[in-house]
């Protein structure tokens, strides 16, 4: 076994995976915010971030599906060795993990049922950027709006019609992250409305 694969988790794993714990929770519980999350450190192309969610939420009870050039060796062996998660493809996983363009269509991911809307997936997103502005989010946890750089807003708006069915999203970059529950609206900002209408 790879010495890179023992490595990289949390030093003080109690500490540390519960201050991970209430990042990403603040980052649910209000939308569009970022919140800082560290401690992992994970091989490429996971960042230091996804690193943290993943250590933080994933467990054997916990089905992966690694899109794209995240489904490699090397993160693979990380995972497996740190939170024993098991892979599984799209249709059958609770935690989907990669870059946008590798996770589409959204239609591949369990999105709960009536009477078990739970059952649905959380889409971990890895992003080149994140920031406060872009899309506006309305909706619980958010005061009058808020922004964020999301990479395709029809998505998340067909996302929301499901609701109370649907997904949930956790976007990460660097050693920050922040999340779009499925009960967020999302609409175009004004400025990409009037440079849509031009």
């Amino acid at each position: 076994m790879q010495a890179n694969t023992l490595s990289g988790g949390f030093a003080d794993p109690a500490i540390q995976s519960a201050q991970a714990f209430r990042s990403v929770m603040e980052a649910m519980a209000r939308p569009g915010t970022l919140q800082d999350i560290e401690g992992a450190a994970p091989p490429a192309p996971v960042s230091p971030a996804m690193g943290a969610v993943l250590l933080t939420l994933c467990d054997t009870e916990t089905p992966v599906y690694l899109a794209g050039d995240m489904d490699c060796d090397a993160v693979r062996a990380w995972l497996s060795f740190h939170t024993g998660a098991p892979f599984v493809g799209p249709a059958h996983c609770m935690f989907a993990v990669g870059k946008w363009d590798a996770l589409v269509p959204l239609a591949l991911y369990p999105i709960g049922t009536s009477e078990y809307p739970d059952r649905s997936a959380t889409l971990i997103v890895e992003c080149d950027a994140l920031v406060t502005s872009g899309a506006t989010l309305t909706g619980p946890g958010i005061k009058d709006h808020a922004a964020l750089s999301l990479p395709y807003v029809e998505a998340f708006q067909a996302n929301r019609k499901l609701f109370p069915l649907g997904l949930d999203f956790i976007f990460t970059c660097g050693e920050c992250l922040a999340a779009l529950p499925r009960s967020t609206e999302v609409s175009r900002s004004s400025d990409e409305a009037h440079a849509g209408a031009s």
